[in-house]
């Protein structure tokens, strides 16, 4: 066990913190929607910090190439579900991100029974980026949406939360289009 796979267990751990957080925080205890931000936040970050620490001091496992992504995709995909399940994005936007994650993995499935390695490109780690920073601005949102004292500022947060949610939306179906050009041949999609 090293660090940068602790980090990415640790992030597995805080999902279901976080939800818990969120949902009580929704249920009227504002200060827990502080806590749920900042639990994401943690999450997020742990997922910056255990790839460079496991690139620069070439700690790279099988583990951590498993389960790094994983963690990611199920922290995001916790998060889209519950601010769906509040109503605060819309279903089709999460559809669209998670039918785009199946997709690749089963294409990165395939590469691999090939011997294939289908690296990932800048727009899928943009995708990551956007959708991350799109969480945490929409929860932050919320986490200050009952103070009246910083209601412009809510609205400016809002409103950038919604603009990266979009980027995140055009950044996943570009890079899904991406892999699945550089995998076409894999798919017989000559």
């Amino acid at each position: 066990m090293n660090l940068p796979n602790l980090l990415t267990i640790i992030r597995m751990g805080l999902v279901p913190v976080f939800i818990v957080f969120f949902y009580v925080g929704h249920g009227g205890a504002p200060v827990f929607s502080v806590l749920a931000f900042a639990v994401f936040l943690i999450a997020a970050a742990t997922d910056a910090v255990d790839g460079h620490i496991a690139r620069s001091r070439g700690l790279i496992t099988n583990f951590g190439k498993l389960m790094d992504p994983l963690a990611d995709k199920v922290l995001t995909t916790a998060a889209f579900i519950v601010l769906v399940d509040v109503d605060v994005i819309p279903a089709w936007m999460v559809i669209v991100i998670l039918a785009r994650e199946f997709i690749i993995t089963g294409l990165r499935g395939v590469a691999a029974s090939e011997g294939v390695v289908i690296e990932a490109g800048l727009s899928g780690k943009l995708k990551t980026v956007f959708q991350m920073v799109a969480i945490c601005l929409i929860l932050f949102g919320i986490a200050i949406a009952g103070i009246p004292a910083v209601y412009g500022f809510w609205v400016f947060v809002e409103w950038a939360g919604v603009i990266c949610l979009w980027a995140a939306i055009i950044f996943t179906v570009y890079s899904g289009i991406e892999y699945l050009w550089k995998g076409r041949k894999l798919l017989n999609l000559k």
